[in-house]
């Protein structure tokens, strides 16, 4: 099984349904706290439509967000501080309930990961994608 992430920093929303349509995915899992974005095309109700028009599905795990003194963190390059900051709130019953709604999700559908950040490994969608490996022997593609 398959898992992917994508992150849409620096691209158009266009470009961003076609990789995942090339790749195959067929849900996106929104993993932003916040799902509204100052770049076109990215906010919670345009991206989920386009998705739908391309035949992608969407769905928005806001507690699978950074909470903001993580997203903080991530700015100033404190990859550290942010992923020990996402395990404590991880730990909570509300994103530890969205994160076995992932898991159901990406067992039946080709799933991608979507956040901002263009480079996976400075996202915590890096940290989801890594448990669902470990935990569930997901083959992780970062798109």
């Amino acid at each position: 099984m398959k898992l992917f992430t994508i992150g849409y920093e620096g691209e158009p929303q266009a470009a961003v349904i076609a990789r995942l349509k090339a790749a195959g995915v067929e849900v996106v899992a929104d993993v932003r706290a916040v799902a509204a974005s100052r770049r076109a095309g990215f906010s919670k109700t345009i991206l989920g439509s386009s998705l739908k028009e391309a035949g992608i599905d969407y769905v928005h795990l806001r507690p699978l967000g950074t909470p903001k003194a993580g997203r903080d963190a991530a700015r100033k390059g404190r990859i550290g501080e942010m992923r020990d900051i996402f395990a404590g709130h991880m730990a909570e019953p509300a994103s530890e309930a969205a994160f076995q709604l992932l898991r159901g999700l990406a067992a039946e559908k080709n799933t991608a990961l979507l956040c901002f950040e263009a480079d996976h490994a400075g996202c915590h969608r890096a940290a989801l994608a890594e448990r669902l490996a470990a935990e569930d022997g997901f083959e992780v593609v970062n798109l």
